[in-house]
């Protein structure tokens, strides 16, 4: 017990230095990224800690109210009248996902339906989850998903900040002015409410990724109703971010390393292949939307919808076209994945 609080405590030391050091250094998502590559470290060297499911739970709760404090009335009319675009850029990722698990299906000689489900741009999490349900390895789906996370993390990062100019942003930045003192407790009460109910209702339902679209649905609900102030202050989104890059660099561990070192490789020219083909559907999109070339990047990217929509929040990206799209690609990729999967077995 008192070597795992070792463990911890060296893990948060170096966490917290790190996203220090970053963010010092104006990296985007410098409080997400830090954590997540410490983590990383941590994991691959066989750190016997792990994070209990609930408090992963509880980020996506968190990053589900996020999401919704973003959001107003006025983007149904902007998506409303962007609607086709954004379903050929959706759709154009969902092929390259299929298209990258193809290469890794005949080049590395994976399963089918396990480079299906490893290849396919959605919320990590959700993939693996769903990924042992339809025969694939949930083992080798984690590590080509959170490889290519961290892939897509780590270049949206450097990319935005060495092309479009974005500097690091503490957490919060951007967002809307947080009450403070005695205004701060009841709307962060309700917030902290909606985020618990709407996580536990996912749950229970067992809808995908519910966790997090459920508080999502809800809090936007109320924000955009103005019913509830949703109120995530800088400390509790900090927390949030150390959980969430916590959860995807613990993944990494010793048994997953060994297990898919021989076809790293493979792994890591299929993930270059899908980053490029969903950058040039971004490249697409710009000319078919009066919008920026980071948001159209964000937009498409194949990284897990938490991690994209932290950094599309601290960043001068578009966050609610940003979030619409990225929304509207899982539910496309939950209800494409199977059929993807049936079909890539049946061709090896």
């Amino acid at each position: 017990m008192n070597k795992n609080l070792f463990y911890w405590a060296g893990l948060l030391v170096a966490s917290l230095a790190l996203s220090y050091g970053l963010h010092a250094v104006h990296v985007p998502a410098s409080y997400l990224i830090g954590p997540m590559v410490v983590a990383i470290g941590f994991g691959a060297r066989g750190a016997p800690i792990k994070l209990p499911p609930i408090a992963f739970t509880a980020a996506q709760a968190i990053i589900g109210c996020l999401v919704a404090r973003t959001l107003s009335a006025s983007i149904l009319t902007s998506l409303a009248s962007d609607w086709a675009p954004m379903l050929l850029s959706v759709a154009a990722t969902v092929s390259s996902g299929a298209l990258a698990g193809w290469l890794l299906m005949r080049f590395a000689g994976l399963p089918g339906s396990t480079a299906a489900w490893g290849s396919t741009p959605g919320a990590a999490s959700v993939m693996v989850a769903m990924a042992a349900d339809f025969g694939a390895d949930p083992r080798l789906v984690a590590f080509i998903q959170y490889l290519r996370v961290v892939i897509v993390v780590l270049s949206i990062s450097l990319g935005s900040h060495l092309i479009f100019g974005v500097t690091g942003a503490a957490p919060g930045a951007g967002a809307p002015p947080t009450p403070e003192g005695l205004d701060l407790a009841l709307p962060l009460i309700e917030t902290l409410a909606i985020a618990g109910f709407g996580a536990f209702v996912g749950l229970r339902l067992k809808i995908p990724a519910g966790a997090l679209l459920v508080p999502m649905v809800l809090a936007a609900a109320f924000n955009i109703s103005k019913i509830v102030t949703i109120t995530l202050p800088p400390w509790l989104l900090g927390a949030t971010y150390l959980v969430v890059g916590w959860y995807i660099g613990l993944g990494f561990t010793r048994d997953v390393f060994v297990y898919a070192l021989r076809v790293l490789p493979k792994v890591l020219m299929s993930s270059v292949v899908l980053i490029a083909l969903c950058g040039l559907a971004s490249w697409i999109l710009t000319l078919l939307l009066p919008i920026d070339g980071l948001t159209a990047y964000l937009a498409t990217s194949p990284g897990g919808l938490d991690s994209v929509v932290i950094i599309a929040v601290g960043s001068h990206a578009d966050a609610p076209f940003v979030i619409a799209a990225q929304t509207l690609r899982l539910f496309a990729v939950m209800g494409t994945g199977p059929f993807i999967a049936k079909l890539l077995s049946r061709t090896k």
